[in-house]
């Protein structure tokens, strides 16, 4: 059973850096960005391709974040040159992605069994999931490190303060759409490095690994929200660590679902329930609280 969760953690931990791009996109940019499902199989498709084709793990890692910078710049030139909804723009560029990582892929799966991976390059212990699990703590405690220090430099200052008002930063100077150009970028970038990371870790690749991907990614930034507001956290690091917190709860709800003995036919179901309570509880607990000194007076 502990091994049961531990691996919860592994894919908890996989899938970090697709939170941590939604939370550029919703809480940096107020911006719902539905690339992330495209993008996400799209770094497990150039994943499959190279690792089948002999590449090394490490090589592939920069080639899969660059096709997924690519896809939220797509994303990001259609919402500020041609001016259309940035949801609309995700949408569009997720359901084109769709094709191309067809053609990439040439068909529906493929599996990567006796391919050295990225989890491989360490074998620190003798337990495989140990390693996989050491590996993957290493490279998001050095992208949270990253991120944190991009978000607390002038330029992540200014892709903040865009988010927060965009006309008092375009009367300061600021290009506006650029900055929201190479957000969508990054963002991208680091969902496309969620889908080499599971690729890896679940030894294939499926073209439709990243239907619904988002909602994961945006449970984990609501908890991550929640936790932000009732904590009452301000400093950018401890919000980026809470959405990986977010992740790993995620996973073990759906962990413990399984544990259960729930058909996994439901898990997408419970999966959409619970973000829906992540993000219906707080408001009906405001609602509850605006309601009481009615209440008394009555």
């Amino acid at each position: 059973m502990s091994q049961f969760y531990l691996t919860a953690l592994q894919l908890s931990i996989c899938l970090g850096p697709m939170a941590m791009g939604i939370f550029i996109t919703m809480k940096v940019f107020n911006i719902p960005d539905i690339t992330t499902d495209g993008s996400y199989t799209l770094g497990a498709v150039v994943t499959a391709v190279l690792l089948s084709s002999h590449w090394n793990a490490l090589a592939v890692l920069p080639v899969c974040m660059l096709a997924g910078a690519v896809a939220g710049t797509c994303t990001g030139l259609i919402h500020t040159k041609l001016r259309i909804d940035a949801l609309l723009a995700g949408i569009l560029v997720m359901t084109g992605l769709y094709s191309v990582n067809l053609i990439i892929l040439g068909r529906s799966n493929v599996p990567l069994i006796n391919i050295h991976t990225v989890f491989n390059t360490l074998s620190l212990f003798s337990t495989d999931l140990y390693n996989q699990l050491f590996v993957a703590l290493v490279m998001i405690i050095l992208l949270v490190f990253l991120l944190r220090y991009l978000l607390l430099t002038d330029f992540g200052i200014a892709m903040r303060a865009t988010g927060n008002n965009p006309v008092m930063t375009q009367s300061m100077g600021i290009n506006n759409d650029i900055i929201k150009i190479i957000g969508l970028a990054m963002a991208n970038a680091l969902t496309a490095l969620s889908g080499f990371l599971v690729a890896q870790y679940q030894n294939f690749t499926d073209i439709n690994m990243g239907i619904g991907i988002v909602i994961t990614g945006l449970g984990s930034v609501l908890i991550a929200d929640a936790l932000r507001i009732w904590l009452n956290v301000t400093h950018i690091g401890l919000q980026i660590l809470f959405v990986l917190a977010g992740s790993l709860l995620f996973q073990l709800v759906l962990a413990f679902t399984l544990a259960m003995g729930i058909d996994p036919n439901f898990l997408k179901l419970v999966t959409a329930v619970f973000v829906l309570l992540i993000v219906a509880l707080p408001r009906v607990s405001r609602q509850l609280q605006g309601s009481l000194p009615n209440q008394s007076k009555i």
